[in-house]
């Protein structure tokens, strides 16, 4: 899970959120220590904390005195809206822009989008291929 290349802390937080999305963790259910992820990821407790702390801050997670963290009512519904978001902005915007330059309409877009995700493929671990053969 751990990259290169980005803040752990960022990190932390983002495979919380996975868990929240993908309803490992549940809305109310409580969320792992700072030192449960510290020793799970090995890294330092501050760093877990520092993790935890902008979810905190984004009302993803809440404390409960004297207990832990638990996941907000609306955890998840607010991260989605938030991915979606980010993702227009990362890959709608741009996909716009090119098909404009492109002389495409927004017709011809949705056109091509459906086209190549009726075709798509959902990569499995045994069609992942590691790239070409020394």
């Amino acid at each position: 899970m751990i990259e290169d290349g980005r803040a752990l802390f960022l990190q932390i937080a983002e495979s919380v959120e996975d868990s929240i999305i993908d309803g490992s963790l549940a809305p109310e259910a409580q969320a792992p220590s700072t030192n449960e992820l510290a020793a799970f990821h090995r890294i330092n407790p501050a760093t877990a904390a520092k993790g935890i702390a902008l979810l905190v801050d984004k009302g993803i997670l809440y404390k409960r005195r004297g207990i832990g963290m638990f996941v907000a009512a609306n955890a998840r519904i607010l991260l989605l809206e938030e991915r979606q978001a980010r993702f227009a902005l990362r890959f709608i915007d741009p996909l716009i822009g090119e098909a404009r330059k492109l002389g495409l309409s927004s017709d011809d877009l949705a056109a091509l989008i459906q086209s190549r995700a009726a075709s798509a493929v959902t990569p499995t671990s045994d069609s992942i291929q590691e790239g070409p053969a020394r």
